[in-house]
């Protein structure tokens, strides 16, 4: 599968112009989201590319060569919007001088994607809820029972979590359109995704035309409110007018002269980013604090920029006391159900030991973790199927040993095994869960509030 986070990547004929720290995490996120199986919605403002975004999750999941069905909910009139998604048999209403097909019929083993789910109309929304719970449906007018199998990606620039508690939607469905939740951050909150996609916007053109140092400055300084779409129609514009190869402040400036009238927009100077300072001996809480805001909370890229291990970062968090969520805590770019949870699998690559019933002792390397059970490596003995196994390992940086009862789910010939948990301490779960929660932060999602934090960073 290839990977989406490259900042030169086709996918159905666009490009992910990606140079910022917090887009490249989000892309990683987008990966990982297609590859289940799970519904997802799409959070973002006009303009952040949602739709690109929901092309590249079909792109690159399982059903990636099926059908690919897009509506824009909040184009369609309210009266049609049903007939749409679902289809309408002859004689169903006036002029239904045929039979259609509903769009979700359409999508059947692929991919339907709702843009501006926000609209749907609440008697529509019962009826999407239970397509969701693979409930069969009819047609409007028809008698025979339709069942379709898709995938649904929604989008929406509302928020619905208000929306929800104003009443205009229903809270079953945004539970349920949210197994998976992904924020694409504005353009404001990543200025040099603003120079990567400017410069992409002029090379297409193939004119030869650059942008100077200060008219990039100025792109910069713009917190476009009509994000990436406003930011490749300025440059459109502004190369059409351009004197000369090269693109000035003045000549970036004077475009966006309108956008400050129309929307009250002001064009600030934005500091230069500056390079941490090195940290001349003993580590200091405000080093390690910018190390972490850097980076967007991901401790691992922390560590490497401070030089020195991951476990003596959080030896070093613990020291100087740091229990508030606000200095560790990555920007939060989505949101993962409870069941999604359970389900997350991240990469672990410690040693750990298995004693059988016999009192057997193997040594092997995990590969991955979740809360239900785990992955490894290594072994040299044929285990039995389902056979009851006692599970020793330690995380990178903890010096608690975790240990857990475990069956074995699966092996193969090359000494690979898949366990899973059947009787977990209290402690030993926490430990688990406060690792991979970790782990779900790094990548950028949202993690509910662990009890005794600061016990546990």
């Amino acid at each position: 599968m290839a990977t989406l986070t490259t900042s030169n990547n086709p996918v159905d004929g666009t490009q992910f112009i990606v140079a910022s720290e917090v887009m490249h995490k989000f892309m990683g996120m987008v990966e990982r989201v297609a590859r289940h199986v799970g519904t997802v919605l799409i959070v973002g403002e006009t303009g952040t590319g949602k739709e690109r975004i929901a092309h590249a999750i079909h792109a690159h999941s399982l059903r990636a060569s099926k059908p690919f069905v897009d509506i824009n909910c909040a184009a369609l009139p309210e009266n049609l919007v049903e007939s749409e998604l679902f289809g309408y048999e002859k004689g169903a209403f006036s002029g239904a001088d045929a039979g259609k097909p509903g769009l979700f019929e359409l999508a059947h083993l692929g991919t339907i994607f709702l843009d501006e789910i926000g609209e749907l109309d609440l008697k529509v929304q019962v009826k999407l809820l239970r397509i969701l719970d693979r409930a069969p449906y009819y047609r409007l007018g028809g008698h025979s029972k339709i069942t379709a199998d898709v995938r649904v990606v929604a989008a929406t620039n509302r928020n619905l979590k208000e929306e929800v508690r104003a009443g205009r939607f229903r809270k079953d469905l945004y539970h349920r359109l949210s197994q998976f939740e992904l924020c694409v951050p504005p353009l404001r909150e990543r200025p040099q995704d603003v120079v990567a996609l400017a410069e992409h916007f002029l090379a297409e053109e193939g004119n030869g035309l650059k942008f100077s140092p200060d008219a990039l400055c100025v792109l910069q300084s713009y917190s476009w409110p009509g994000n990436v779409r406003e930011l490749q129609n300025a440059v459109n514009k502004v190369m059409i007018s351009a004197p000369g190869p090269e693109i000035g402040a003045s000549e970036v400036r004077q475009e966006l002269t309108n956008a400050q009238t129309n929307d009250g927009e002001q064009l600030e100077g934005r500091q230069p980013d500056t390079r941490l300072d090195n940290l001349e001996g003993q580590l200091k809480a405000q080093a390690i604090e910018k190390a972490l805001e850097k980076t967007g909370g991901h401790r691992g890229q922390a560590a490497a920029q401070l030089g020195i291990s991951r476990r003596t970062l959080s030896r070093k968090l613990r020291e100087y006391g740091f229990s508030s969520a606000r200095h560790v805590a990555p920007v939060a770019l989505g949101s993962l159900s409870e069941e999604e949870r359970q389900h997350f699998r991240a990469a672990l690559r410690v040693s750990a030991s298995l004693v059988t019933a016999e009192g057997q002792e193997l040594k092997c390397t995990t590969t991955n973790l979740s809360a239900r059970g785990m992955g490894l490596e290594g072994l040299t003995t044929v285990l039995g199927y389902q056979c009851e196994l006692r599970v020793r390992f330690r995380f990178p940086d903890s010096d608690t040993t975790v240990e857990t009862v475990a069956r074995l789910a699966w092996a193969d010939k090359q000494g690979r095994v898949g366990i899973t948990f059947t009787d977990v301490s209290p402690a030993a779960r926490q430990e688990i869960r406060r690792w991979l929660y970790q782990e779900m932060a790094d990548e950028g999602w949202t993690v509910p509030p662990e009890p005794q934090e600061e016990q546990l960073i």
